[in-house]
């Protein structure tokens, strides 16, 4: 942990805009590692779907003495990416985390809700919506997918990847920062080229 806060573009979402925070009431400790299985969630789930991880990270920071916060940041290339992939991965995020509240015994309605990265879903619906596809916060577009036909996507393959991400998660809150290819060689995926060349 550092008692910097990061640049204000790790702390903005995809429009630029701060990323609102939330409190999750859990110790320092609790709360990296569930963060890490956040990232984690968005790793290997875009690693299943054949997109290339440069890293995934926690990033956390003292705001005063006693106090922190996280944050976290994967960044990955999505070219020629079925935007319905592109889209789970966005939502495998909160999953992953509260799939580890709920593993850990830290569960409650509180904490799950503080899990929300709406962030995360509206990163989507924009992607998505560049490309013609229409993607619904609650309902579903004509053509398109809810929000929550995603989520159902992403929560079949996060609870089938689970092995993979938990370890790339201790692994992540251990080192703080993984490269793609670290994390391929954790769990046994591929982390594909970039398109057009070696990363």
């Amino acid at each position: 942990m550092t008692t910097m806060a990061p640049a204000p573009e790790f702390l903005a979402d995809h429009t630029g805009q701060p990323r609102p925070l939330q409190e999750i009431p859990l110790t320092y400790e609790q709360a990296r590692l569930g963060m890490a299985f956040h990232e984690a969630g968005h790793a290997v789930l875009s690693l299943a779907y054949g997109m290339h991880i440069v890293s995934s990270e926690v990033i956390a920071w003292e705001t005063e003495p006693g106090r922190w916060a996280l944050t976290g940041r994967t960044v990955h290339q999505a070219a020629g990416t079925s935007p319905w992939h592109f889209a789970a991965q966005c939502a495998a995020g909160t999953l992953a985390h509260v799939t580890y509240l709920m593993a850990y015994g830290l569960w409650t309605p509180e904490r799950s809700a503080a899990c929300a990265a709406e962030h995360d879903r509206e990163l989507a619906i924009d992607v998505l919506a560049r490309f013609g596809y229409r993607l619904g916060r609650g309902h579903v577009p004509a053509g398109g997918k809810s929000w929550g036909m995603v989520q159902g996507m992403a929560r079949r393959k996060v609870g089938h990847l689970w092995h993979e991400i938990r370890t790339t998660a201790h692994a992540m809150n251990e080192h703080t920062v993984l490269s793609g290819d670290e994390i391929a060689a954790l769990t046994g995926m591929v982390n594909p080229l970039f398109q057009g060349g070696a990363a």
